[in-house]
């Protein structure tokens, strides 16, 4: 019974490490016996921030199969030092600095804040990649049009690296190019998380001073599998004004303050702030209320970058692949003082 337990057990498979629980030796004790079947697992790190969904798996695995048994799975805590991993080959070591740029939401721009982020890094001269990892919605292909590039591998001693687009001086790469839309929509936390490692590690990225990591919307395990794989230096935050995107804002600082984690938050960014028409260059209209973000920021400590209201290049620039902050004088007059806040920030903190 032992036997078929380990086998059922390696089905379950570590987000982060992309491998099964039996075999990354996280079963420290396993025992059947007396109508009892009983597991103990402890695991590399002293508080794995998979440990209780992977401890939930088990114990409901091991209930659909064994349903006559009393189940207890117990996470013994202090990390254990299951067989090393070998320490993979990687591409980011000619990376400066690793922004992550996150939201609590979806449907705040994060996405287009990165894009126009970017552009307005490259204007101050600085050497500046995109790493898309927004599994189920990537969009950065389409806001700097190369929608159709098909990345190709190239061999580097025994180890093939994969060619980043680059489209108005910034590299790119983006699960995008590896799956039709519809596909990444079904992709799995282990697919994400292994296709996720392969991008960042195998990416020909050359020498950047930025690499700004567009990370999907929300806060869960691709999260912590990209923080666990990349060094990144600082997190930026986008929002909308109106309350119910700022409450999510809060879970997304309190994710990088998490002990664990442990990433200073740079700063805040608040988009979509007003509108303003053309005609009537004078007034400004607070379609989602008005100033959440930075009074969030200023209540919790964390610095407020700035804010970006509603041009019409903005979303046009998307459409079209040239993100507006090269191209639009007024929009590259409200990121440029942001680009300027964050690079004096990673700056000072590293």
């Amino acid at each position: 019974m032992e036997e078929k337990i380990r086998q059922l057990l390696a089905t379950i498979v570590h987000p982060e490490t992309g491998e099964n629980i039996v075999a990354s030796g996280f079963i420290e004790h396993l025992a059947a016996a007396a109508g009892k079947i009983t597991v103990v697992l402890r695991f590399a790190k002293p508080r794995d921030p998979f440990a209780v969904k992977i401890k939930n798996q088990a114990e409901t695995l091991l209930r659909e199969h064994f349903p006559d048994r009393q189940v207890l799975v117990v996470v013994k805590e202090g990390g254990a030092a299951p067989r090393p991993e070998p320490k993979l080959s990687t591409t980011t070591g000619g990376i400066a600095k690793v922004i992550a740029v996150a939201s609590g939401k979806g449907g705040v721009g994060k996405s287009t804040v990165t894009a126009n982020l970017a552009i307005a890094l490259r204007n101050k001269g600085f050497r500046v990649g995109i790493l898309d990892a927004d599994i189920y919605g990537p969009s950065q292909p389409k806001m700097f049009g190369v929608e159709g590039y098909v990345p190709e591998a190239i061999v580097e001693g025994e180890t093939e690296r994969i060619v980043p687009a680059e489209s108005l001086d910034v590299k790119l790469m983006s699960i995008g190019f590896f799956v039709k839309p519809t596909d990444a929509l079904l992709w799995r936390g282990a697919m994400a998380v292994s296709a996720l490692k392969q991008m960042i590690h195998q990416t020909q990225w050359g020498t950047l001073d930025f690499l700004l990591a567009d990370l999907p919307p929300g806060t869960g395990d691709i999260h912590l599998s990209i923080i666990g794989e990349l060094k990144i230096d600082a997190a930026v935050i986008v929002s909308t004004p109106q309350q119910v995107a700022v409450a999510d804002v809060v879970r997304g600082v309190e994710l990088f303050r998490n002990e664990n984690v442990n990433i200073p938050v740079a700063g805040i960014i608040e988009n979509m702030a007003w509108f303003t028409p053309a005609e009537l260059p004078e007034n400004r209209y607070y379609l989602f209320g008005r100033g959440g973000a930075r009074r969030y920021a200023e209540q919790s400590g964390v610095e407020f970058l700035g804010e970006i209201p509603i041009i019409q290049s903005i979303m046009d620039g998307s459409e079209e692949g040239r993100p507006a902050a090269g191209i639009d004088p007024r929009v590259e007059e409200y990121y440029r003082p942001i680009a300027d806040r964050l690079v004096s920030k990673v700056m000072i903190n590293g």
